[in-house]
């Protein structure tokens, strides 16, 4: 299980991982922050990034928030800017 803090940016020109900030890693997306559909393409572009489907990541907290939690199960893959930085893993 991998345990991610998020600090969310949407509405951003692109899909992508940032730099951590503090113990939270940055994540941009595209989406509007309405309803919580930033939240859901967050969900949906990040499966594609550990290569794990969309049911495998939990938002344990902040679906309405730019402050999140989530948690991914048994991530196939991990982005560069991850296997860089210590990210928590349990």
């Amino acid at each position: 299980m991998l345990v991610l803090n998020v600090l969310g940016t949407p509405s951003a020109k692109q899909d992508k991982i940032g730099k951590p900030k503090g113990n939270q890693l940055k994540i941009s997306v595209t989406a509007e922050p309405t309803n919580g559909k930033a939240t859901d393409h967050m969900v949906r572009f990040l499966a594609k990034q550990f290569d794990v489907s969309v049911k495998d990541i939990e938002v344990v907290f902040g679906q309405m928030n730019i402050n999140k939690q989530l948690r991914i199960k048994s991530p196939k893959k991990l982005p560069s800017i991850i296997t860089s930085n210590s990210i928590h893993k349990s």
